[in-house]
């Protein structure tokens, strides 16, 4: 019998030797997904971002323009004649202003579409999928259809026209005061389907019994999401607020296919100004516009997410 035992537990005691040792088996799944696989993507990151950001802080120091044949270092000259005659300034302002409308409507209308259609029935889904789809649109194709759509004669004074009776020839883009809210209310609108599934997924991930428990209570269904599902959904109002914010400072589509930056330059984005004087062949002013920009998102954008991210952390 000990002989038998013995030869039974021999074999795993030889596995039990040849088996290597737990550093060496981290170390070989540590090879098997080597640091090199990272390289195409570390290229493409270098070419196509660090290399034009680089070179953007370079020739905002230069004359670099179509009317010169070489390349001469100004300073700070663009950024003085910039600042000194007001365009940039004002661009900046309207950016920030455009910025702020967008992050406001679209999670807005987002967080709206999240409590409204959150039960998981056939009629939502199919909702979901409704107000998603103007998220994969080109931005381009919206722009253009709410200008038609937002013209004099377009389909929406004449829907108003069919169910009042009167002609009504509406100018919704030619307002100096209002087409700034318009244009950010039709961005909103394009973005609002991703918000609303940020906002959907949050809501999933809120435990059932902390809302039973509530309403056992006798909260309300306002108070329950005053005190209790809002502030869970923290981390998605971090996320939606910094990508509307970011996606809207660099805004230029929207903008460029309803008014082109009018009337009168009251939705003249910081990006239609850049794409503008680049075309005429100013190109250090039009970098020196774009590292303006830049600046503007890093001072404006990353102190909301930080405050965004503390409020996370503090709930």
């Amino acid at each position: 019998m000990t002989l038998m035992t013995a030869q039974l537990t021999r074999p795993a005691t030889a596995a039990t030797a040849r088996k290597p040792p737990a550093s060496r088996r981290a170390r070989g799944r540590r090879q098997d997904h080597p640091a090199w696989f990272l390289v195409p993507a570390l290229i493409v990151l270098v070419v196509f971002f660090f290399v034009p950001t680089i070179f953007n802080f370079v020739y905002a120091f230069t004359n670099w323009s179509s009317f010169h044949s070489d390349i001469s270092f100004v300073g700070l000259e663009n950024f003085t004649s910039l600042f000194s005659n007001g365009s940039l300034l004002k661009d900046l302002r309207i950016t920030l202003i455009y910025a702020i409308l967008v992050a406001i409507f679209q999670n807005l209308f987002g967080l709206v579409l999240a409590l409204v259609l959150e039960r998981d029935t056939r009629v939502n889904r199919f909702a979901r999928v409704a107000f998603f789809v103007p998220v994969v649109m080109s931005a381009l194709a919206v722009g253009y259809i709410f200008q038609a759509l937002l013209k004099p004669e377009g389909g929406l004074n004449q829907i108003l026209s069919f169910f009042t009776g009167q002609h009504i020839t509406i100018a919704w883009l030619g307002s100096t005061t209002w087409t700034l809210v318009v244009v950010a209310l039709i961005h909103a609108w394009k973005w609002m389907g991703l918000s609303m599934l940020i906002y959907l997924a949050g809501l999933k991930t809120i435990n059932e019994d902390i809302l039973e428990a509530a309403r056992l209570d006798g909260a309300s269904w306002w108070t329950t999401l005053r005190t209790i599902r809002f502030p869970l959904l923290a981390p998605a109002v971090t996320f939606n607020v910094a990508t509307a914010l970011l996606g809207s400072m660099n805004g230029f589509d929207i903008v460029q296919a309803t008014t082109g930056g009018g009337p009168g330059g009251t939705t003249e984005l910081l990006n239609i100004f850049i794409f503008r004087t680049f075309g005429q062949g100013l190109f250090a002013q039009a970098t020196t516009m774009s590292l303006s920009l830049f600046l503007m998102v890093t001072i404006l954008a990353f102190p909301v997410i930080y405050f965004l991210r503390r409020r996370e952390s503090v709930l």
